[in-house]
C-alpha cells in the first residue's frame, strides 16, 4: 500500500498516490529505465526494475510512441562471413553453477573462485577492463594477477594506461574510437541503424596516396586496432589450419589468404544490411564505398509493437500450440536473418522453436519468454529454486533501514553516485574534465558531521567489512540524515613516478603489506606539474586526485541477479593520528570470509532437466544445448565439482 511504502521509502503516501496518478493520466506513454541505480546497488534490487517495467505494463506502454521499448527491436548486429560453431564445454569460473540465473558472467567473482582452487588460467585477457581499480575487493585481484600458479600470463589489451595493466605481463594498447574498424549500433531512438567507424590517420593517408598495410602504422604509438590483432594472432597460434582455427581469418574473396579488414567489410556490407547496397548502387558507389562516406546506414524506423507482428503461414503450417499457455511451436526452418543481435530464445529441439503466441485466436509474435508474453508470474524463478518471488514482490536490501544499526554508529554509503563533469571511469586522461573535478569528498549531512564532531575539510575514517579508507568531509543538506555518499570515478594512482596512468589524474602511491598481514595503500603525492609535450602539463594547479574506495568494498553479489550490491553498510568516525588523506588498508582474509557468506546465500543449479542454466534465458557466445547439462565438461575438460551455497 502507498502507506506501506512511506514507511519504508519516508515518501509521503498521498505523494506516492499522485505520482500514481500522474502516470495513469500520461499512459500509453510511461518510459521507465533502470540503468543501474536500485539493480546494482541492493540485495534483491532487480525487483525494482522489475516493478518499473510492470507500470509499462498496466499503462499500455511498452512498444509505444513515449513508451519503453526492448532494446532489441533497435539494434542490429550484422551476420559475418563465416560463424564457428556452438561451443560444447562451459566455463564455471565465468558462469558458475550457484548463479544459474545471472545476466552476465561473475566476472568480478574470478579471483576468489581461483583462490578457492576451482581451476586456473593458462591466459588471460583483460579487454578494456580494469578490475584492480573498478571492481570491488581489488587486493584480491593483485593478489590473483602475481600468483603464477593461478594466472599464469595476463595480457591487458587497453586503450588508456589502467591500473590492472601495472600486474600484466603484456600491455597491449589498442585503439580508440579513431583508431580503429567497427560497426555499432546503438537503441538510440525508435528505429534500426548501424554506424562504421574507421581509423582517422590510415584513411587520411590513403586518401593522400599512402596506403598502409596494417593501420598501427598509421596511428600514433603504433597502436593495433584489435580486428587486425586478432586476424595475426589466429593465424599464428593455427598457421596450417590443423587446429581449425584460421578458418574463420580467411578472406572469403581470396580462399586459403588471411581477409584483410577492407574485405571483413566490404562482404558484411554487401551481404548482411538489407538495403544498403541498393542505397550504394543509386549513388554509384558500392557499399563499402558508402559506409565509408556516410558512415551510417538506417534499415528501419518507427517500428512499435513488434509483439504484434503476425506469424508468417510458413511457419504456422508447421506449428502446435500448448495448451497451457499458447504458446505457438514450428518445426518449420527459421527463416533466415543477417540480423544477430542476441535474444531470448528456447533451441531448437524435438518439439520445435519457439514461433509466437496465441492471443484471442490470433497467431502473433509475442515476447522472447517461456510463455511468449510478459510474465507476471515467473515459472522460471518458481522451478529454479526461489518460489517466494515468482511474482513482482520487494526483497530488503543489504543496507535496508532494519540492517543499519544508528545506535552503534552505522550508516549507508552509496559509492556509485556520479558529478556531471566526469565519465564513470573513463575520462581519467580527459585533463580538462580533471581540471573541473578532481576530488571526491565524503558527503555529510549537517547532523552526522555534528555526531561525529567532524566539519568541511576534516579527514575522516570509512570503515567496511573488510578495511577503511580516509577522505575529507564535505558537509551539505543535500544528502539525507544517515546516508553518506562518495562518488566513483577519482583516486586514480600508479606506482612509479614517470611512467603508468595519466599524470593529470593520479597519485603517486607506495603499496604494503602490513605486519598483520592486511595491504594498506598510502600516497606518496598527489597530482603535480610536469615537464611533457603538452604545454599545459606545466600549468596543473591542483593536486588531489580523489581517493580509492573501491578496494576497500568486499563483493556482495545479489544471489539471484548475480549483480554486485555497490551500497556498503559503514562506520565513519574521525581519522587518527596516523592516518593520512587517501590511505586505504584492507584485509583480504576478511574479503573471502564475505564472499563465502554471500556465496551461502544462492540456491545453486541443476535446475529442471539436470541443467545448469535456462535454456532460454540470453547469454553471450551461447553454448551448444548439450553444455547446459549439469554433468557435461566443465572448461578444464572434466565433470564440474560440487557447488557451494545449499
Amino acid at each position: 500500500t502507498p502507506e506501506a511504502a512511506e514507511q519504508i521509502s519516508g515518501i509521503p503516501a498521498a505523494t506516492i498516490v499522485e505520482l500514481a496518478r500522474e502516470l495513469a493520466r500520461a499512459a500509453p506513454a510511461i518510459s521507465t529505465h533502470n540503468w543501474r541505480a536500485a539493480a546494482a546497488a541492493h540485495l534483491g534490487g532487480w525487483t525494482v526494475p522489475r516493478a518499473l517495467f510492470f507500470l509499462n505494463v498496466l499503462t499500455g506502454s511498452v512498444g509505444t510512441p513515449g513508451g519503453t521499448q526492448p532494446n532489441i527491436w533497435d539494434k542490429f548486429v550484422p551476420r559475418p562471413f563465416k560463424e564457428p560453431p556452438r561451443q560444447k564445454v562451459w566455463n564455471e569460473l565465468t558462469w558458475p553453477k550457484e548463479y544459474p540465473l545471472a545476466h552476465h558472467e561473475m566476472s568480478f567473482l574470478l579471483p576468489h573462485f581461483l583462490k578457492e582452487g576451482r581451476g586456473k588460467l593458462a591466459v588471460y585477457f583483460t579487454r578494456v577492463y580494469n578490475p584492480v581499480w573498478t571492481n570491488p575487493d581489488g587486493f584480491v585481484w593483485i593478489e590473483v594477477l602475481q600468483d603464477e600458479s593461478l594466472i599464469e600470463l595476463h595480457a591487458c589489451l587497453t586503450p588508456t594506461w589502467s591500473e590492472t595493466a601495472w600486474y600484466a605481463d603484456y600491455v597491449l594498447p589498442m585503439g580508440h574510437g579513431p583508431e580503429r574498424h567497427d560497426t555499432h549500433s546503438y537503441e538510440t531512438h525508435a528505429a534500426r541503424w548501424i554506424g562504421f567507424r574507421q581509423p582517422v590517420l590510415r584513411v587520411a593517408r590513403e586518401k593522400l596516396g599512402q596506403p598502409v598495410q596494417y593501420t598501427y602504422e598509421a596511428n600514433p604509438g603504433e597502436v593495433w586496432e584489435e580486428n587486425e590483432f586478432w586476424i595475426e594472432l589466429s593465424w599464428r597460434v593455427d598457421p596450417d589450419g590443423s587446429l581449425g582455427i584460421r578458418q574463420y581469418y580467411e578472406s572469403p574473396y581470396r580462399p586459403g589468404q588471411k581477409v584483410t579488414v577492407d574485405e571483413y567489410y566490404q562482404w558484411m556490407f554487401e551481404n548482411s544490411i538489407p538495403g544498403l547496397p541498393e542505397a550504394a548502387a543509386a549513388e554509384g558507389l558500392t557499399p563499402l564505398q558508402y559506409m565509408r562516406r556516410y558512415g551510417a546506414f538506417e534499415l528501419e524506423k518507427q517500428r512499435y509493437r513488434q509483439y504484434e507482428d503476425p506469424v508468417p503461414e510458413e511457419e504456422l503450417a508447421q506449428s502446435w500450440v500448448d495448451p497451457e499457455n499458447g504458446r505457438i511451436w514450428t518445426t518449420a526452418p527459421a527463416p533466415h536473418s543477417s540480423n544477430i543481435v542476441p535474444v531470448p530464445a528456447e533451441p531448437a529441439g524435438p518439439r520445435g522453436r519457439w514461433a509466437g503466441v496465441l492471443v484471442d485466436g490470433e497467431a502473433k509474435r509475442g515476447f522472447p519468454t517461456p510463455s511468449g508474453k510478459l510474465e507476471f508470474f515467473s515459472r522460471t524463478l518458481y522451478e529454479w529454486g526461489w518460489p517466494e518471488y515468482a511474482i513482482p514482490c520487494t526483497i530488503e536490501s543489504h543496507v535496508g533501514p532494519s540492517q543499519i544499526d544508528r545506535a552503534k554508529g552505522e550508516m549507508v554509503l552509496l559509492p556509485n553516485f556520479r558529478v556531471p563533469t566526469l565519465i564513470h571511469t573513463r575520462s581519467g586522461n580527459a585533463k580538462w574534465l580533471n581540471e573541473l573535478t578532481h576530488s571526491n569528498p565524503l558527503w555529510l549531512h549537517p547532523s552526522d558531521a555534528e555526531r561525529i564532531g567532524v566539519r568541511t575539510g576534516d579527514l575522516v575514517r570509512v570503515e567496511t567489512e573488510i578495511g577503511y579508507f580516509v577522505d575529507r568531509v564535505w558537509v551539505t543538506e543535500a544528502i539525507r540524515p544517515g546516508v553518506a555518499a562518495c562518488s566513483h570515478h577519482l583516486g586514480r594512482w600508479r606506482l612509479a613516478e614517470g611512467t603508468g596512468g595519466e599524470r593529470w589524474t593520479t597519485a603517486l602511491v607506495h603499496i604494503e603489506r602490513l605486519p598483520d598481514g592486511r595491504y594498506r595503500m598510502r600516497q606518496q603525492h598527489g597530482v603535480r606539474p610536469f615537464a611533457s609535450d603538452d604545454p599545459d602539463s606545466q600549468l596543473v594547479f591542483w593536486s588531489d586526485a580523489g581517493v580509492h574506495q573501491n578496494l576497500t568494498f568486499p563483493v556482495q553479489p545479489d544471489p539471484i541477479s548475480g549483480q554486485h550490491c555497490w551500497h556498503q553498510k559503514v562506520r565513519i568516525v574521525k581519522a587518527g593520528p596516523d592516518d593520512r588523506y587517501g590511505d586505504v588498508v584492507v584485509d583480504t582474509r576478511k574479503s573471502m570470509e564475505v564472499y563465502r557468506r554471500w556465496l551461502a546465500m544462492t540456491r545453486p543449479a541443476p535446475g529442471p532437466g539436470g541443467l545448469r542454466r535456462p535454456l532460454w534465458m540470453l547469454r553471450p557466445y551461447k553454448p551448444d544445448p548439450s553444455a547446459y547439462r549439469i554433468d557435461s565438461p566443465t572448461g578444464r575438460g572434466e565433470p564440474s565439482p560440487p557447488a557451494g551455497g545449499r
